[in-house]
Protein backbone atom coordinates (compact mmCIF):
# COMPACT_ATOMS: atom_id res chain seq x y z
CA UNK A 1 0.00 0.00 0.00
CA UNK A 2 0.73 3.13 -1.09
CA UNK A 3 -0.46 5.21 1.89
CA UNK A 4 -0.43 4.80 5.42
CA UNK A 5 -2.94 2.62 7.45
CA UNK A 6 -5.95 4.51 8.94
CA UNK A 7 -6.91 4.15 12.84
CA UNK A 8 -10.55 4.39 12.61
CA UNK A 9 -12.50 5.49 15.92
CA UNK A 10 -15.49 6.12 17.55
CA UNK A 11 -17.26 8.88 19.06
CA UNK A 12 -20.50 8.99 20.25
CA UNK A 13 -20.18 12.39 21.63
CA UNK A 14 -17.32 14.90 21.99
CA UNK A 15 -15.62 14.09 24.49
CA UNK A 16 -15.24 10.45 23.03
CA UNK A 17 -13.55 12.66 19.81
CA UNK A 18 -11.21 14.27 21.78
CA UNK A 19 -10.40 11.21 23.39
CA UNK A 20 -9.40 9.56 19.94
CA UNK A 21 -7.53 12.81 18.45
CA UNK A 22 -5.65 12.78 21.74
CA UNK A 23 -4.73 9.12 21.19
CA UNK A 24 -3.83 8.83 18.16
CA UNK A 25 -6.78 8.32 15.66
CA UNK A 26 -6.36 9.15 12.20
CA UNK A 27 -10.27 9.32 11.35
CA UNK A 28 -13.46 9.88 13.76
CA UNK A 29 -16.50 8.27 12.62
CA UNK A 30 -19.85 9.77 14.41
CA UNK A 31 -23.78 9.87 13.91
CA UNK A 32 -26.21 12.51 13.14
CA UNK A 33 -29.15 12.27 15.12
CA UNK A 34 -31.09 10.20 12.02
CA UNK A 35 -29.85 7.50 9.96
CA UNK A 36 -27.66 6.03 12.19
CA UNK A 37 -27.13 2.26 13.83
CA UNK A 38 -26.19 3.69 17.19
CA UNK A 39 -29.61 6.09 18.17
CA UNK A 40 -28.82 5.57 21.50
CA UNK A 41 -25.23 7.74 21.38
CA UNK A 42 -25.77 10.83 22.09
CA UNK A 43 -24.87 11.67 18.46
CA UNK A 44 -24.27 15.28 17.14
CA UNK A 45 -27.08 17.91 16.04
CA UNK A 46 -26.43 20.14 13.34
CA UNK A 47 -25.43 23.51 15.65
CA UNK A 48 -22.64 21.09 17.14
CA UNK A 49 -21.54 19.74 13.90
CA UNK A 50 -19.19 22.74 12.39
CA UNK A 51 -17.10 22.92 15.52
CA UNK A 52 -16.89 19.34 15.85
CA UNK A 53 -15.21 19.20 12.08
CA UNK A 54 -13.33 21.72 12.99
CA UNK A 55 -11.91 20.61 16.04
CA UNK A 56 -10.96 17.37 13.36
CA UNK A 57 -9.50 19.25 11.02
CA UNK A 58 -7.48 21.80 12.88
CA UNK A 59 -6.02 18.09 14.61
CA UNK A 60 -5.67 16.43 10.99
CA UNK A 61 -8.00 14.17 11.63
CA UNK A 62 -10.73 12.83 9.07
CA UNK A 63 -14.39 13.02 9.61
CA UNK A 64 -16.56 10.38 8.94
CA UNK A 65 -20.68 10.25 9.27
CA UNK A 66 -22.63 7.15 9.65
CA UNK A 67 -25.32 7.29 7.89
CA UNK A 68 -25.71 2.96 7.86
CA UNK A 69 -29.18 2.87 8.21
CA UNK A 70 -31.96 1.60 5.71
CA UNK A 71 -34.13 4.63 4.01
CA UNK A 72 -37.45 5.01 3.40
CA UNK A 73 -38.43 6.48 -0.01
CA UNK A 74 -40.40 9.20 1.66
CA UNK A 75 -37.29 10.00 3.54
CA UNK A 76 -34.71 10.56 1.10
CA UNK A 77 -35.45 14.30 0.55
CA UNK A 78 -34.21 14.38 4.20
CA UNK A 79 -31.68 12.49 3.23
CA UNK A 80 -30.28 14.42 0.56
CA UNK A 81 -30.62 17.91 2.70
CA UNK A 82 -28.43 16.03 5.29
CA UNK A 83 -25.84 14.94 2.58
CA UNK A 84 -25.55 18.15 1.03
CA UNK A 85 -25.35 19.66 4.76
CA UNK A 86 -22.06 17.35 5.52
CA UNK A 87 -20.56 18.18 2.21
CA UNK A 88 -20.28 21.58 2.65
CA UNK A 89 -19.67 21.40 6.37
CA UNK A 90 -15.65 19.29 5.16
CA UNK A 91 -17.00 15.88 6.03
CA UNK A 92 -14.69 13.48 4.81
CA UNK A 93 -16.74 10.59 4.00
CA UNK A 94 -20.24 9.20 4.64
CA UNK A 95 -20.55 5.32 5.66
CA UNK A 96 -24.03 4.12 4.26
CA UNK A 97 -25.55 0.46 4.05
CA UNK A 98 -28.58 1.89 1.97
CA UNK A 99 -27.68 1.15 -1.95
CA UNK A 100 -30.07 4.08 -2.82
CA UNK A 101 -28.33 6.37 -0.43
CA UNK A 102 -25.03 5.55 -2.44
CA UNK A 103 -26.25 6.28 -5.52
CA UNK A 104 -28.35 9.24 -4.26
CA UNK A 105 -24.66 10.67 -2.70
CA UNK A 106 -23.42 10.35 -6.04
CA UNK A 107 -25.70 11.58 -8.20
CA UNK A 108 -25.59 14.93 -5.97
CA UNK A 109 -21.74 15.81 -7.55
CA UNK A 110 -20.84 15.50 -3.76
CA UNK A 111 -17.17 16.11 -2.53
CA UNK A 112 -17.23 13.60 0.57
CA UNK A 113 -16.46 9.88 -0.16
CA UNK A 114 -19.21 7.17 0.29
CA UNK A 115 -17.75 4.27 2.17
CA UNK A 116 -19.45 1.16 2.56
CA UNK A 117 -20.84 0.12 5.87
CA UNK A 118 -19.84 -3.79 7.17
CA UNK A 119 -23.77 -3.81 7.24
CA UNK A 120 -23.68 -3.81 3.33
CA UNK A 121 -22.57 -7.46 3.98
CA UNK A 122 -19.97 -7.04 1.66
CA UNK A 123 -17.93 -10.45 0.98
CA UNK A 124 -16.15 -11.03 -1.76
CA UNK A 125 -14.00 -8.90 -4.71
CA UNK A 126 -17.56 -9.17 -6.65
CA UNK A 127 -19.11 -7.78 -4.09
CA UNK A 128 -16.40 -4.91 -3.83
CA UNK A 129 -16.65 -4.30 -7.89
CA UNK A 130 -20.48 -3.96 -7.34
CA UNK A 131 -19.63 -1.33 -4.79
CA UNK A 132 -17.07 0.24 -7.07
CA UNK A 133 -19.91 1.01 -9.64
CA UNK A 134 -21.93 2.38 -7.24
CA UNK A 135 -19.70 4.96 -6.40
CA UNK A 136 -18.06 3.78 -3.53
CA UNK A 137 -14.30 4.54 -2.32
CA UNK A 138 -13.77 2.31 0.81
CA UNK A 139 -15.29 -0.90 1.55
CA UNK A 140 -15.93 -2.05 5.05
CA UNK A 141 -15.25 -5.58 4.38
CA UNK A 142 -17.95 -7.32 6.55
CA UNK A 143 -17.29 -8.96 9.93
CA UNK A 144 -17.24 -12.80 9.15
CA UNK A 145 -14.59 -12.07 6.63
CA UNK A 146 -11.59 -14.39 7.47
CA UNK A 147 -7.95 -13.54 6.78
CA UNK A 148 -7.48 -16.50 4.47
CA UNK A 149 -10.84 -14.64 2.42
CA UNK A 150 -9.13 -10.98 2.56
CA UNK A 151 -6.67 -12.41 0.33
CA UNK A 152 -8.74 -12.87 -2.37
CA UNK A 153 -9.49 -9.09 -2.33
CA UNK A 154 -6.03 -8.01 -2.93
CA UNK A 155 -6.53 -6.83 -6.45
CA UNK A 156 -9.86 -5.45 -5.80
CA UNK A 157 -8.71 -1.76 -6.97
CA UNK A 158 -10.49 -0.34 -3.76
CA UNK A 159 -9.69 0.90 -0.32
CA UNK A 160 -10.64 -1.80 2.41
CA UNK A 161 -11.43 -1.18 6.14
CA UNK A 162 -12.06 -3.92 8.67
CA UNK A 163 -12.84 -4.01 12.50
CA UNK A 164 -10.32 -4.88 14.44
CA UNK A 165 -12.08 -4.21 18.09
CA UNK A 166 -15.12 -3.90 19.78
CA UNK A 167 -18.54 -5.66 20.19
CA UNK A 168 -19.61 -8.09 17.96
CA UNK A 169 -23.30 -9.11 16.71
CA UNK A 170 -24.44 -12.45 16.30
CA UNK A 171 -26.20 -11.75 12.87
CA UNK A 172 -24.55 -11.66 10.16
CA UNK A 173 -22.83 -8.48 9.42
CA UNK A 174 -25.12 -6.67 11.89
CA UNK A 175 -28.33 -7.11 10.22
CA UNK A 176 -30.22 -8.37 12.82
CA UNK A 177 -34.12 -9.10 12.67
CA UNK A 178 -34.51 -10.42 16.59
CA UNK A 179 -34.80 -6.94 18.00
CA UNK A 180 -37.83 -5.97 15.66
CA UNK A 181 -39.50 -9.37 15.97
CA UNK A 182 -39.64 -9.09 19.70
CA UNK A 183 -39.83 -5.68 20.87
CA UNK A 184 -40.69 -3.46 17.23
CA UNK A 185 -37.25 -1.84 17.64
CA UNK A 186 -35.46 -2.34 14.27
CA UNK A 187 -31.60 -3.04 14.47
CA UNK A 188 -31.55 -1.56 10.69
CA UNK A 189 -32.92 1.26 11.86
CA UNK A 190 -30.45 2.19 14.82
CA UNK A 191 -32.88 0.71 17.89
CA UNK A 192 -30.85 -2.75 18.65
CA UNK A 193 -32.52 -4.01 21.66
CA UNK A 194 -29.17 -6.52 22.15
CA UNK A 195 -31.63 -9.85 22.37
CA UNK A 196 -28.54 -11.72 21.88
CA UNK A 197 -27.30 -10.44 25.66
CA UNK A 198 -29.52 -12.08 27.54
CA UNK A 199 -30.20 -15.40 28.88
CA UNK A 200 -32.05 -18.13 26.96
CA UNK A 201 -33.38 -21.65 27.69
CA UNK A 202 -32.50 -24.62 24.96
CA UNK A 203 -35.11 -27.06 24.38
CA UNK A 204 -34.82 -29.85 22.97
CA UNK A 205 -37.13 -32.47 21.62
CA UNK A 206 -39.82 -30.47 23.81
CA UNK A 207 -37.54 -30.63 27.12
CA UNK A 208 -35.38 -27.61 28.45
CA UNK A 209 -31.69 -28.97 28.54
CA UNK A 210 -30.01 -28.18 31.47
CA UNK A 211 -27.26 -25.71 30.31
CA UNK A 212 -25.50 -25.30 33.64
CA UNK A 213 -23.89 -21.84 33.85
CA UNK A 214 -23.89 -21.54 29.72
CA UNK A 215 -27.57 -19.25 29.21
CA UNK A 216 -26.01 -16.88 27.06
CA UNK A 217 -26.42 -18.41 24.03
CA UNK A 218 -26.44 -15.89 21.68
CA UNK A 219 -23.69 -13.68 22.97
CA UNK A 220 -20.25 -13.18 21.45
CA UNK A 221 -17.40 -12.10 22.88
CA UNK A 222 -15.39 -9.07 22.02
CA UNK A 223 -13.46 -8.64 19.06
CA UNK A 224 -9.42 -7.97 19.92
CA UNK A 225 -7.42 -8.46 16.48
CA UNK A 226 -4.40 -6.54 17.94
CA UNK A 227 -2.58 -9.26 17.32
CA UNK A 228 -3.52 -9.65 13.69
CA UNK A 229 -2.63 -5.97 12.79
CA UNK A 230 0.50 -6.91 10.96
CA UNK A 231 -1.56 -10.00 8.95
CA UNK A 232 -4.09 -7.13 7.76
CA UNK A 233 -1.68 -4.64 6.84
CA UNK A 234 0.09 -7.34 4.73
CA UNK A 235 -3.15 -8.08 2.99
CA UNK A 236 -3.47 -4.48 2.03
CA UNK A 237 -6.15 -3.01 4.57
CA UNK A 238 -6.33 -0.03 4.52
CA UNK A 239 -8.80 1.29 7.72
CA UNK A 240 -8.80 -0.50 11.09
CA UNK A 241 -12.28 0.24 12.99
CA UNK A 242 -12.83 -0.02 16.56
CA UNK A 243 -16.52 -0.13 17.12
CA UNK A 244 -18.03 1.86 20.32
CA UNK A 245 -20.32 4.97 19.71
CA UNK A 246 -22.03 3.81 23.09
CA UNK A 247 -18.79 3.22 25.13
CA UNK A 248 -17.03 5.78 27.16
CA UNK A 249 -14.07 8.54 26.35
CA UNK A 250 -12.23 6.22 28.14
CA UNK A 251 -12.81 3.04 26.09
CA UNK A 252 -11.88 4.88 23.36
CA UNK A 253 -8.11 6.35 24.86
CA UNK A 254 -7.52 3.10 25.73
CA UNK A 255 -8.40 1.50 22.66
CA UNK A 256 -6.61 4.22 20.20
CA UNK A 257 -3.34 3.63 22.08
CA UNK A 258 -3.06 0.08 21.75
CA UNK A 259 -3.91 0.08 17.87
CA UNK A 260 -1.82 3.36 17.35
CA UNK A 261 0.82 1.19 19.02
CA UNK A 262 -0.13 -2.21 16.95
CA UNK A 263 -0.53 -0.46 13.56
CA UNK A 264 3.04 1.56 14.26
CA UNK A 265 5.03 -1.36 14.68
CA UNK A 266 5.87 -1.02 18.20
CA UNK A 267 5.36 -4.00 20.64
CA UNK A 268 2.05 -4.57 22.16
CA UNK A 269 2.30 -5.90 26.06
CA UNK A 270 0.44 -7.44 28.70
CA UNK A 271 -0.24 -4.20 29.80
CA UNK A 272 -1.75 -3.00 27.28
CA UNK A 273 -3.97 -6.19 26.69
CA UNK A 274 -4.88 -5.50 30.11
CA UNK A 275 -5.98 -1.95 28.90
CA UNK A 276 -8.32 -3.11 26.76
CA UNK A 277 -9.99 -5.76 28.77
CA UNK A 278 -10.08 -2.84 31.99
CA UNK A 279 -12.36 -0.54 29.56
CA UNK A 280 -14.47 -3.07 28.36
CA UNK A 281 -14.67 -6.78 27.49
CA UNK A 282 -17.05 -9.82 27.57
CA UNK A 283 -14.05 -11.71 26.83
CA UNK A 284 -12.12 -11.71 23.88
CA UNK A 285 -11.34 -13.16 20.79
CA UNK A 286 -10.46 -13.30 17.02
CA UNK A 287 -13.96 -13.26 16.11
CA UNK A 288 -14.02 -15.36 12.60
CA UNK A 289 -10.52 -14.08 11.02
CA UNK A 290 -8.70 -17.34 11.62
CA UNK A 291 -12.74 -19.08 10.29
CA UNK A 292 -15.00 -19.95 12.14
CA UNK A 293 -15.34 -21.84 15.78
CA UNK A 294 -18.92 -20.78 17.43
CA UNK A 295 -17.70 -22.78 20.41
CA UNK A 296 -15.05 -20.37 20.88
CA UNK A 297 -16.75 -16.99 19.89
CA UNK A 298 -19.66 -17.54 22.05
CA UNK A 299 -18.62 -19.23 25.10
CA UNK A 300 -22.37 -18.24 26.46
CA UNK A 301 -21.52 -17.64 30.46
CA UNK A 302 -22.65 -13.94 30.77
CA UNK A 303 -23.76 -11.01 28.19
CA UNK A 304 -22.32 -8.10 30.68
CA UNK A 305 -18.79 -6.01 30.46
CA UNK A 306 -16.20 -8.23 32.68
CA UNK A 307 -12.45 -7.15 32.81
CA UNK A 308 -9.13 -9.14 33.26
CA UNK A 309 -10.02 -12.02 35.40
CA UNK A 310 -8.66 -11.95 39.30
CA UNK A 311 -8.95 -15.93 40.45
CA UNK A 312 -11.47 -17.91 42.13
CA UNK A 313 -12.79 -18.01 45.52
CA UNK A 314 -11.49 -20.22 47.54
CA UNK A 315 -13.68 -19.24 51.18
CA UNK A 316 -16.21 -17.43 51.79
CA UNK A 317 -16.73 -15.98 55.56
CA UNK A 318 -19.56 -13.80 57.05
CA UNK A 319 -17.51 -10.23 56.00
CA UNK A 320 -14.90 -11.54 53.50
CA UNK A 321 -13.93 -13.79 50.69
CA UNK A 322 -10.80 -15.29 49.93
CA UNK A 323 -9.57 -15.31 46.50
CA UNK A 324 -6.88 -16.86 44.38
CA UNK A 325 -5.65 -13.80 43.30
CA UNK A 326 -3.97 -13.97 39.71
CA UNK A 327 -3.69 -10.63 38.86
CA UNK A 328 -2.98 -6.96 40.88
CA UNK A 329 -5.56 -5.50 42.92
CA UNK A 330 -5.86 -2.44 45.31
CA UNK A 331 -8.71 -0.81 47.26
CA UNK A 332 -10.93 0.94 45.04
CA UNK A 333 -10.92 -1.21 42.17
CA UNK A 334 -14.13 -2.61 41.71
CA UNK A 335 -14.71 -6.69 41.04
CA UNK A 336 -17.51 -8.96 40.57
CA UNK A 337 -18.28 -12.58 41.25
CA UNK A 338 -19.44 -14.30 38.15
CA UNK A 339 -22.23 -16.83 39.97
CA UNK A 340 -22.91 -19.62 38.01
CA UNK A 341 -24.39 -17.01 35.33
CA UNK A 342 -27.30 -15.68 37.21
CA UNK A 343 -26.20 -12.26 36.23
CA UNK A 344 -29.32 -10.56 37.89
CA UNK A 345 -28.39 -11.53 41.37
CA UNK A 346 -24.37 -11.00 40.55
CA UNK A 347 -22.61 -9.47 43.92
CA UNK A 348 -19.95 -7.74 43.90
CA UNK A 349 -18.53 -3.97 44.54
CA UNK A 350 -15.01 -1.65 45.09
CA UNK A 351 -13.00 -3.55 47.56
CA UNK A 352 -12.31 -1.42 50.52
CA UNK A 353 -9.32 -3.50 51.91
CA UNK A 354 -7.07 -6.26 50.02
CA UNK A 355 -4.63 -8.46 52.90
CA UNK A 356 -2.91 -11.07 50.39
CA UNK A 357 -5.87 -12.86 48.37
CA UNK A 358 -8.44 -11.51 51.38
CA UNK A 359 -11.05 -8.66 50.47
CA UNK A 360 -13.31 -7.48 52.21
CA UNK A 361 -16.36 -4.46 51.05
CA UNK A 362 -18.00 -2.23 52.63
CA UNK A 363 -20.74 -2.99 55.46
CA UNK A 364 -23.87 -4.04 53.68
CA UNK A 365 -22.30 -3.74 50.16
CA UNK A 366 -22.31 -7.39 49.36
CA UNK A 367 -24.21 -10.48 50.32
CA UNK A 368 -21.96 -13.05 51.08
CA UNK A 369 -24.58 -15.89 51.07
CA UNK A 370 -24.83 -15.66 47.01
CA UNK A 371 -20.99 -16.02 47.10
CA UNK A 372 -19.99 -20.09 46.65
CA UNK A 373 -15.88 -21.28 46.54
CA UNK A 374 -15.37 -21.76 43.13
CA UNK A 375 -17.11 -18.80 42.07
CA UNK A 376 -15.05 -17.00 39.47
CA UNK A 377 -13.85 -13.18 40.07
CA UNK A 378 -13.15 -10.45 37.57
CA UNK A 379 -11.88 -7.09 37.75
CA UNK A 380 -14.53 -4.17 36.98
CA UNK A 381 -12.63 -0.76 37.44
CA UNK A 382 -9.57 0.59 37.71
CA UNK A 383 -10.14 3.84 39.24
CA UNK A 384 -6.08 4.89 38.56
CA UNK A 385 -6.15 3.61 34.94
CA UNK A 386 -9.54 5.58 34.55
CA UNK A 387 -7.76 8.69 35.86
CA UNK A 388 -4.90 8.00 33.35
CA UNK A 389 -7.27 7.59 30.48
CA UNK A 390 -9.08 10.86 31.27
CA UNK A 391 -6.13 13.02 32.15
CA UNK A 392 -5.25 12.31 28.28
CA UNK A 393 -8.13 14.37 26.83
CA UNK A 394 -9.25 16.83 29.15
CA UNK A 395 -6.78 19.33 29.17
CA UNK A 396 -5.35 21.19 26.06
CA UNK A 397 -4.88 18.42 22.91
CA UNK A 398 -1.37 19.95 20.64
CA UNK A 399 -2.24 20.53 17.39
CA UNK A 400 0.25 18.32 14.82
CA UNK A 401 2.98 20.70 13.47
CA UNK A 402 3.91 20.52 10.21
CA UNK A 403 7.23 19.70 8.46
CA UNK A 404 9.08 22.58 7.37
CA UNK A 405 11.91 22.67 4.74
CA UNK A 406 13.77 25.13 5.07
CA UNK A 407 16.43 26.53 2.17
CA UNK A 408 19.33 29.36 3.31
CA UNK A 409 22.01 30.49 1.04
CA UNK A 410 24.12 33.88 1.24
CA UNK A 411 27.35 35.39 0.51
CA UNK A 412 29.03 38.70 1.61
CA UNK A 413 28.16 41.31 -0.84
CA UNK A 414 24.79 39.21 -1.65
CA UNK A 415 21.18 39.13 0.21
CA UNK A 416 20.43 36.54 2.66
CA UNK A 417 17.56 33.98 1.12
CA UNK A 418 15.53 32.10 2.58
CA UNK A 419 13.71 29.21 0.93
CA UNK A 420 10.73 27.32 2.54
CA UNK A 421 7.94 25.68 1.15
CA UNK A 422 7.63 26.95 -2.30
CA UNK A 423 8.08 30.72 -0.97
CA UNK A 424 11.23 32.56 -1.07
CA UNK A 425 12.30 35.77 0.54
CA UNK A 426 15.67 37.88 0.44
CA UNK A 427 17.16 40.54 3.08
CA UNK A 428 16.60 43.98 1.94
CA UNK A 429 20.41 44.62 2.87
CA UNK A 430 23.22 42.63 1.76
CA UNK A 431 25.11 40.38 4.23
CA UNK A 432 28.83 41.95 5.46
CA UNK A 433 31.60 40.38 5.68
CA UNK A 434 31.67 39.42 10.46
CA UNK A 435 35.39 40.15 12.28
CA UNK A 436 33.31 39.45 15.89
CA UNK A 437 30.31 37.33 15.18
CA UNK A 438 29.98 35.30 12.31
CA UNK A 439 26.50 33.84 11.24
CA UNK A 440 26.89 30.07 11.87
CA UNK A 441 25.28 26.96 11.59
CA UNK A 442 24.24 26.96 14.97
CA UNK A 443 22.76 30.70 15.00
CA UNK A 444 21.06 29.51 12.59
CA UNK A 445 19.35 26.34 13.81
CA UNK A 446 18.61 28.36 17.24
CA UNK A 447 16.77 31.52 14.97
CA UNK A 448 14.60 29.56 12.07
CA UNK A 449 14.15 26.90 14.95
CA UNK A 450 11.65 29.28 17.26
CA UNK A 451 8.44 28.53 15.41
CA UNK A 452 6.60 29.17 19.01
CA UNK A 453 3.06 28.59 18.00
CA UNK A 454 2.88 28.97 14.83
CA UNK A 455 2.42 25.40 13.54
CA UNK A 456 5.67 24.45 12.09
CA UNK A 457 8.45 21.83 13.18
CA UNK A 458 11.73 23.19 11.66
CA UNK A 459 14.84 20.88 12.61
CA UNK A 460 18.39 21.99 11.29
CA UNK A 461 20.78 20.31 8.84
CA UNK A 462 23.71 21.83 7.32
CA UNK A 463 26.36 21.03 4.55
CA UNK A 464 28.13 24.45 3.13
CA UNK A 465 30.65 26.07 4.94
CA UNK A 466 29.64 29.86 6.27
CA UNK A 467 31.58 31.89 4.13
CA UNK A 468 29.32 30.18 1.24
CA UNK A 469 26.74 28.18 2.25
CA UNK A 470 23.51 26.64 2.15
CA UNK A 471 21.03 25.37 5.18
CA UNK A 472 18.63 22.64 5.34
CA UNK A 473 16.07 22.44 7.81
CA UNK A 474 13.54 19.35 7.53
Amino acid sequence: MDRKPELVAPAGNLDCARAAVANGADAVYFGLPRWNARLRADNFTEEQLPDLIRFLHDHRVRAFCAMNTLVFTDELPAVERDLILLDELGVDAVIVQDLGVAVRARELGLRLAIHASTQMTITSPEGVAFAKRLGVKRVVIARETSLRELALFRDAEMELETFVHGALCVAYSGQCLTSEALGQRSANRGECAQACRLPYELIVDGAVRDLGDRRYLLSPQDLAAVAEIPELIRLGVRGFKIEGRLKSPEYVAATCQVYRKAIDAATVDAADRYKLEMTFSRGFYSGWLHGVNHQQLVHARYGKKRGPFLGVVRRVDADAVDVDLQAPLQPGDGVVFDTGGDTDHEQGGRVWQVVGGRLSFARGHVDFTRIRPGDRVWKTSDPQLERALRKSFTGPIPKPKTPLAVRVSGAAGKPLTVEANGVRVHSAMPLQTAFKRPLTEKTLREQLGRLGEQGYLSLARSSQPATDWQFHSR
